[in-house]
């Protein structure tokens, strides 16, 4: 895997089910958000820049395209990457993916931008984040 994407595995737990027997939509941003953990703790550096707590990612903006049912026990894979870098936002690609055999069960588009806590303003993007976080950005390639 490229390693600039960041890849985290789960199990679907019976408590993750509507009563479709399948997972439920909400429980599909859960997967996101444990994906987008997994990514920024394989990356100290970029947490490290905004440690301070004076600024923080935000997101402002998620599209999630489901695909295929995912039911209790299976295991996925939730693959994550910065697929685009402005100047006042940036947008990372997830795709959920089953473990067995490849296929993707979501993918999702999220938008966040760099937020001044204080003035509660999104800021720009730049300095040493933009400089960590530039080369990190991955063209997306899809499974459908």
């Amino acid at each position: 895997m490229d390693a600039r994407l960041s890849s985290v595995s789960l199990r679907v737990r019976g408590y993750h089910l509507d009563g479709y027997g399948h997972v439920n939509n909400a429980r599909y941003l859960e997967f996101l958000e444990e994906g987008r953990w997994a990514y920024f703790d394989e990356r100290p550096a970029l947490a490290e820049i905004i440690q301070g707590g004076e600024v923080a990612f935000v997101a402002v903006n998620l599209n999630i395209d489901y695909r295929r049912a995912a039911v209790a026990g299976e295991d996925l894979e939730v693959v994550t990457g910065l697929a685009e870098l402005g100047s006042r936002s940036a947008r990372m690609h997830q795709d959920i993916r089953r473990a067995r055999d490849g296929k993707t069960v979501a993918s999702a588009d999220l938008t966040f931008v760099l937020l001044d806590v204080a003035a509660n303003k999104a800021v720009t993007i730049d300095g040493a984040l933009r400089d960590a976080m530039a080369p990190l950005v991955v063209q997306e390639a899809s499974d459908a």
